[in-house]
């Protein structure tokens, strides 16, 4: 479905990121994994050791003059970039009477300038190329908002936004933007949450569980693929029937 495509996936080294980086090597893309986590470094041997075309590029995206080096350094060392995955994101969560200024920027630096930066630094090789398709990591509270999660909602909410405006701006130059909205995902993050929070979660669902990173890879695949050609502007959200 992607051969010969190359594919930049930020937040690669784990969770989401990480399903995705092999769901895309698996369809026959070349994979750029841009991470500060250094997991990535040996997820991107892993790969390479088994014939595929992967590197690592270790990278603060929450610095603009970080993602346009690492997109120009992709760009020649691949010889195009074709398709960015904005997976990474991070929490700080707290009542709004408990969140701090740092929790607050923290969160902002990452989930929403962080999207800013690399679409502003690899942008200008798709425009050139004039083929682009571009995917940001929004949230089910994102749309619907959560208790305890200001900063968090404020920036997935802001990336449908920014989706729904470079789709507009971008579409001329045959690049696609969507943003997917995953529910209650089974990652790293909650491996330290309590059974009866889970048990809640599984329990709001309308399949009554918990989703798996592949479904959320998939989700990706499909809108990265020709299969979504004419698909952009929109949320795709992949909730299991969270809030039906």
């Amino acid at each position: 479905m992607l051969k010969g495509k190359v594919a930049v996936i930020t937040g690669g080294a784990n969770g989401i990121g990480k399903a995705t980086v092999q769901k895309f090597i698996e369809n026959g893309a070349k994979v750029a994994i841009i991470d500060i986590d250094e997991k990535g470094e040996a997820l991107a041997k892993e790969l390479t050791d088994q014939g595929n075309e992967v590197r690592f590029y270790k990278a603060n995206i929450t610095k603009y003059e970080e993602a346009e080096n690492v997109m120009k350094a992709i760009n020649d060392d691949f010889g195009s970039l074709d398709i960015l995955v904005n997976n990474a994101g991070i929490t700080r969560d707290a009542s709004m009477k408990k969140m701090t200024p740092d929790q607050w920027q923290q969160v902002i630096d990452v989930n929403l300038t962080g999207v800013f930066n690399c679409t502003k630094a690899a942008s200008p090789y798709m425009m050139e190329n004039n083929f682009g398709r571009i995917m940001n990591a929004s949230s089910v509270v994102g749309i619907y908002g959560n208790f305890g999660q200001t900063n968090y909602v404020a920036t997935k909410a802001g990336v449908i936004g920014m989706t729904k405006t470079w789709a507009r701006e971008f579409g001329k130059y045959n690049i696609t933007v969507n943003a997917v909205a995953p529910g209650f995902i089974k990652t790293e993050m909650i491996e330290t949450v309590p059974e009866k929070v889970i048990d809640m979660m599984k329990g709001k669902s309308a399949l009554k569980r918990l989703g798996e990173v592949e479904d959320i890879a998939n989700a990706y695949l499909f809108l990265a693929s020709d299969l979504a050609s004419f698909v952009t502007g929109t949320t795709f959200s992949v909730d299991g029937g969270l809030v039906v």
